[in-house]
């Protein structure tokens, strides 16, 4: 009998999720025995035109990671779901919109101005700036289009599940696979980790207070972390009362408070509104001067707040488009 098909692919991304494919170490050879990878471009020489090829349906299942950036990704990202069974939003920034997302907070224009000519490092006294179709002695050249905006990949086509994390665990991925291998998935649009905040599961629980009061936020470098004490207790921002469980607090185990990568749980509409009202709450003072401290305190709430889900937030593009004309 024929092995299912399976295809992994790349869009605006930073090459992490690929890694933590690899990092199954010995058991990516249960996986390479039991399927047969007609696309991963990362490690395998294949062409977009062998896609086109494949009958409709015939690819068992995709796993797709990174943001949708460009015309290409966005073609990909369809093509993929034509030829899929199944779609897997793979990590981070295809489930949530991810880092590429924060880009959102400014304007193609200025991005492209600060890329190519303004950057301390850019030579580039022409002032050359990227275009779509171009002419050289007599040839066109193309590139695909760099939208304005960064969508998560639900954005441009249907996805049935969700595995989140930057990078996904190996533990989640592998647990992804054999569902899917065994016919054993959960209903249509779930996410495959633990519906349950990180809190839940932290080994600093004991440690932190029935009560949680600080008086003002601080930074990794303003303080020396206590391995064994709850971040927040310190004073210190962690992500892990507003995201979901999964990661094997990975961060944590390093002494590094939770960044949020897992995204909200699904009982969550926005997870930096969730965080901003968890600190809030436990912050000394009125409601309001609460709320103030918080972002006073954070250097940049943005990114800390929506590092990883700003494309999928209540916030999605925070600039009017008109910027980027």
């Amino acid at each position: 009998m024929a092995k299912p098909k399976v295809a992994f692919y790349w869009c605006a991304s930073c090459g992490g999720c690929e890694e933590a494919v690899v990092d199954l170490a010995e058991n990516i050879l249960d996986v390479v025995a039991a399927v047969d990878i007609i696309l991963w471009p990362v490690a395998l020489d294949f062409k977009y035109k062998d896609i086109k090829a494949m009958e409709e349906g015939s690819i068992a299942v995709s796993f797709i990671n990174g943001a949708i950036r460009t015309e290409e990704q966005k073609k990909m990202a369809k093509l993929l779901r034509k030829k899929s069974g199944l779609v897997v939003a793979f990590g981070s920034c295809a489930s949530l919109g991810g880092i590429p997302a924060l880009a959102n907070l400014t304007s193609k224009k200025k991005i492209f101005k600060r890329s190519y000519l303004k950057s301390p490092t850019v030579v580039n006294p022409d002032g050359i700036i990227p275009k779509t179709k171009s002419v050289i002695d007599g040839y066109e050249l193309t590139l695909p289009e760099f939208y304005k905006t960064v969508y998560k990949l639900a954005d441009v086509i249907d996805v049935d599940y969700y595995l989140p994390g930057c990078p996904p665990t190996p533990e989640l991925i592998a647990n992804a696979v054999n569902a899917i291998l065994e016919g054993k998935l959960p209903p249509k649009g779930a996410i495959l980790s633990p519906d349950k905040s990180l809190c839940n599961s932290c080994d600093r629980n004991e440690s932190k207070p029935e009560d949680v009061e600080i008086s003002e936020i601080k930074r990794v470098i303003d303080i020396e972390l206590d391995p064994e004490k709850c971040f927040l207790a310190q004073g210190i921002i962690c992500m892990g009362p507003a995201t979901r469980d999964g990661c094997g607090a990975s961060c944590i185990n390093g002494n590094m408070p939770c960044t949020g990568c897992f995204g909200p749980t699904d009982s969550c509409k926005d997870q930096g509104a969730k965080m901003i009202g968890t600190l809030g709450a436990i912050l000394e003072g009125e409601e309001e001067e609460a709320i103030d401290k918080v972002i006073e305190g954070a250097v940049d709430p943005a990114g800390t707040f929506y590092r990883y889900g700003l494309a999928a937030s209540m916030l999605g593009s925070a600039r009017k488009e008109e910027e980027d004309e």
